[in-house]
């Protein structure tokens, strides 16, 4: 059966086709012809449903390839561990209503858990295990795993490198949250985020908590060229992350095999990131707030300045939707470039753009219909191999 969207502006890879139609067949998106061209439409004999986009935006769904947003939905407060089948399930209905049709759930691989209790070997390998199950069954969403690698996790090495070796990874990235770089170069900022950690540091002073951070052993140079050989090895991209020198990113790229870059600290290395091939990857929160909540590099600067290709939620998903439309508003980005960064950069990232990531005929029909109402851009319908996954009715009164 076929399935047409009228009545819609189609966001392009590279223009807005106002006023179009898209045809589906299958799995697949089959045509996009203008409105007056669709009563002369040949549909072979086969039946056609249609769905009226209103003057909306047709546009391929999100790909979200760093998204740590299920850690919340599990761990809601410290001490509430939920189902976590049950938040796997409630988090794709809540993703769909955000554009997501794919997402790389960022599992943060901690020696501490940063206040998540959740973060534990035990709890990582259940829920890897609900991702593969849920990949293989029922599901709305496409679920991956995208693994974070902190260096000083020595004691989950093995497990990981295990993982990567059976396959079950999708995305691979080392993180280095050492005080005095990275992320974390401001230890006074160092010092607040571990202030809700106390538990696990409970006694210690500042001092003794950064003796301990700054000397803490880590993966070795051979350890990690490991990890990223069995990474290229499945296919599975590797990203550096909180990158803050020209050094690093040097290594990362030359050593390991980078072919991306998470959150750039200074916009020289998101530059030399950009310019080098390197997919550079920022956060829309940091968008739609107008800078970094660590105190790091701006996003849109980084936009503005053509340094950055990505977009992900990190850990707000609505951000992504509305981080588009923020950037096509302030003249930024025309809308199809904004929404490039959102699907067909992310799925190049992933090494999805064959099937995903535009709409354009023979890719999957894993669309968006997106309505603004009262000015602000929602998402009304959402379609995932071609099947209505979602609507959503705003009414008045």
């Amino acid at each position: 059966m076929r399935k047409c969207i009228f009545n819609a502006t189609v966001v392009g890879p590279d223009a807005l086709l106002p006023y179009y139609a898209v045809i589906t067949r299958e799995d697949r998106i089959h045509s996009i012809l203008p409105m007056d061209a669709l009563n002369s439409y040949d549909k072979s004999g086969e039946e056609m449903l249609y769905f009226d986009a209103r003057g909306g935006y047709v546009m391929p769904g999100f790909i979200d390839i760093h998204s740590d947003y299920i850690e919340g939905v599990i761990q809601p407060r410290p001490t509430s561990l939920m189902d976590f089948e049950t938040g796997l399930r409630e988090a794709e209905k809540q993703l769909l209503g955000h554009g997501v049709t794919t997402i790389y759930h960022s599992l943060s691989l901690m020696k501490e858990g940063g206040g998540h209790s959740f973060r534990t070997q035990e709890n990582l390998e259940r829920l890897v295990d609900l991702i593969q199950d849920f990949h293989r069954g029922y599901h709305l969403i496409r679920h991956r795993f995208h693994a974070r690698y902190e260096i000083d996790n020595l004691g989950i090495y093995d497990y990981l490198l295990e993982m990567l070796e059976k396959g079950v990874v999708h995305e691979l990235s080392f993180m280095d949250h050492t005080p005095g770089q990275g992320q974390y170069r401001d230890l006074e900022l160092y010092a607040k985020a571990y202030a809700a950690w106390a538990g696990e540091w409970s006694g210690k002073s500042a001092a003794e908590i950064l003796a301990a951070r700054q000397n803490k052993p880590t993966a070795s140079h051979g350890m990690l060229k490991r990890l990223a050989e069995a990474a290229r090895a499945q296919g599975v991209p590797l990203a550096s992350h909180d990158d803050d020198s020209l050094e690093k990113l040097a290594l990362m790229k030359n050593e390991y095999g980078a072919g991306i870059t998470e959150f750039p600290v200074e916009m020289e290395v998101a530059r030399k990131a950009h310019e080098d091939g390197l997919l550079v990857v920022v956060g829309a929160p940091n968008v739609m707030l107008g800078g970094s909540h660590s105190g790091n590099l701006s996003a849109m600067e980084a936009i503005r300045q053509g340094c950055a290709d990505i977009l992900c939620s990190d850990y707000y998903p609505s951000s992504l939707l509305h981080a588009a439309f923020k950037l096509e508003k302030e003249g930024v980005l025309t809308l199809p470039q904004a929404v490039r960064m959102l699907t067909l950069n992310p799925a190049a990232a992933m090494g999805l753009g064959k099937d995903f990531g535009s709409v354009e005929p023979g890719k999957k029909a894993d669309l968006l219909v997106v309505r603004k109402i009262q000015g602000c851009p929602m998402v009304y319908k959402c379609f995932i191999d071609g099947r209505a996954a979602i609507q959503l009715e705003y009414r008045v009164g």
